[in-house]
């Protein structure tokens, strides 16, 4: 497998410059973060993008994240637009040499924290959930100050949004990402791209807004919707990790040669609903386990330690900063290492 890290681009405070000296880190996960949802990839910005990572010694290994339109979950009139221009920019990726794309497909937002600076006992802080903050946020003043939205929402906009989802039901969303699929996975086959869809984070609703790639028997349903190697996942740990009921490494036994991408995070699951992220080698997910069944099923796609605390004083873009997913980067590299060892000896 290959150890990459996520950089945010040129304005990064993480630069390419301190990635390069992680010794084990030998590519990059990015994307055009100054793009909106919905607009083409250019392929002349791409290259340059690409161009970059190369120059520091790097590759551009996934884009992440590639944002699918409301309207396309919505199944709204537009989303035929929407798929065509995000085929293209699939054809104008795969012509630079990217092969792999993490996606999700997460209603209104991204990934949800109520708190992104929890206080831990060592002195450092972390990334935390807590279902009872969001029972009492109040939605009426927009989207602006929700922890790890990547879109931002006026009260009018935020209404709406919520108001659509609100009428529809598990079985329309997922019948709109199949619809999606259906189109976009012949596009991939033709130029070469591994579509990693992401888990939902946290895999629950929310403001009853539906949610469909939370388990096991939901991630099973949605790839045997579209029976191609091109349709895979993004199998995020900390993701799948926070519902209890999921057992991550029977599930990576499971999906196998369909998993193209790993975010490895470690949680600590508090009570129902309720996680805080934490260092890599703590936590409740069994990190040595997960990496046995990555190497048993054969992966050697990319894979990237997921967030990280703030250590050491760093200051930057919460559970980015280059220290923790560094000591990361090497914890996991030192466990692959092992359990390599481990199975030679046998």
């Amino acid at each position: 497998m290959k150890m990459t890290m996520r950089w945010y681009g040129p304005d990064d405070p993480v630069t390419l410059a301190y990635i390069r000296q992680v010794p084990v880190v030998k590519g990059i996960v990015s994307a055009l973060h100054d793009l909106r949802t919905g607009e083409l990839w250019p392929r002349e910005r791409l290259q340059a993008h690409k161009a970059l990572i190369e120059s520091y010694g790097l590759t551009w290994d996934v884009l992440e994240s590639s944002s699918v339109s409301e309207a396309i979950k919505l199944g709204l009139p537009l989303r035929d637009q929407h798929i065509d221009i995000y085929q293209q920019s699939l054809r104008n990726l795969a012509s630079v040499g990217v092969r792999v794309v993490c996606y999700n497909f997460m209603s209104v937002f991204d990934w949800t924290r109520t708190q992104l600076a929890m206080p831990l006992p060592d002195g450092s802080n972390t990334l935390s959930y807590a279902q009872a903050d969001v029972d009492h946020w109040d939605l009426s003043k927009g989207s602006g100050d929700l922890p790890g939205w990547s879109e931002t929402y006026n009260p009018a906009q935020l209404k709406a949004l919520l108001a659509a989802y609100e009428a529809m039901t598990d079985e329309q969303l997922m019948a709109n990402l199949i619809y999606f699929l259906q189109a976009v996975i012949p596009v991939a086959e033709e130029c070469g791209i591994l579509m990693a869809l992401h888990p939902d984070d946290p895999p629950w609703s929310m403001w009853n807004i539906p949610r469909i790639v939370t388990d096991e028997k939901n991630l099973a349903r949605i790839l045997d919707a579209v029976d191609s190697l091109h349709h895979g996942l993004t199998f995020c740990t900390g993701s799948l990790g926070v519902l209890r009921r999921n057992n991550l490494p029977a599930m990576i036994r499971r999906f196998g040669g369909r998993i193209h991408f790993v975010h490895a995070r470690n949680v600590a699951v508090t009570g129902d609903r309720d996680f805080h992220e934490t260092a890599h080698p703590s936590g409740d997910v069994p990190m040595a386990e997960v990496m046995r069944a990555l190497l048993d099923t054969g992966f050697e796609g990319p894979i990237r330690p997921d967030h990280g605390r703030m250590i050491w004083g760093e200051q930057g873009r919460a559970g980015y900063g280059l220290y923790d997913r560094a000591l990361g980067a090497m914890y996991l590299h030192g466990l692959y290492e092992g359990v390599q060892a481990a199975r030679h000896a046998q």
